[in-house]
């Protein structure tokens, strides 16, 4: 069973930077496949970024060029940076397990952060 928390979410204004962080606990954290979720109010969760393993990386067409996922293995932790931020951006974004290499299938959520940018 794996347990992930994340943090890092608040208010902030278009244009400006944020680092989420997700720490997990149990398993194997060097060997999971990690990846950002987001929830915007009335819509459906939408994937935002994956690293497989420590190097290989996917985004999201809305969010390439701005944000970038990264771990620590040595803090089991999975970062998101997030620059030039847009009120589109807004959400409660989710830490994920995923399940296989280059999927978006998840097998473990945290329980969310809130990020909401203002215009």
């Amino acid at each position: 069973q794996v347990q992930l928390v994340e943090s890092g979410g608040r208010l902030v204004q278009a244009g400006d930077s944020l680092r989420l962080s997700c720490a997990a606990s149990g398993g194997t954290f060097s060997r999971n496949h990690m990846g950002w979720f987001r929830q915007a109010p009335g819509k459906e969760r939408e994937f935002v970024a994956a690293l497989y393993g420590s190097t290989s990386t996917s985004y999201a067409a809305s969010v390439k060029g701005r944000f970038t996922i990264s771990r620590d293995n040595a803090k089991n932790t999975v970062y998101l940076q997030m620059n030039s931020l847009k009120p589109d951006d807004t959400g409660v974004y989710y830490c994920a397990v995923l399940r296989y290499f280059g999927g978006t299938v998840v097998d473990y959520w945290g329980q969310g952060t809130q990020v909401t940018v203002s215009s």
